[in-house]
């Protein structure tokens, strides 16, 4: 019981956190754009995602290579 009540609070917690950090985190905009479009740093998450993109591309050639190597007469 004690297993289960706190898995519930920890899922409680994770939701409210999902909830709540994007509120924290929305970007705010310059004060000397007329036009007042927020000016979001995007930077390092998709520098993140483009490596990423890059491991798993290279592994999954990694693996065609050696089961091409294995399946050799």
């Amino acid at each position: 019981m004690k297993k289960y009540c706190r898995s519930v609070i920890l899922l409680g917690l994770l939701i409210l956190s999902f909830c709540i950090l994007p509120h924290l985190a929305k970007a705010i905009g310059n004060p000397d754009d007329p036009e007042g479009d927020p000016d979001a740093p995007i930077d390092g998450g998709v520098g993140v995602l483009v490596a990423a993109g890059v491991a798993y591309g290279f592994k999954k050639v990694r693996d065609e290579r050696k089961k091409k190597l294995n399946n050799l007469p």
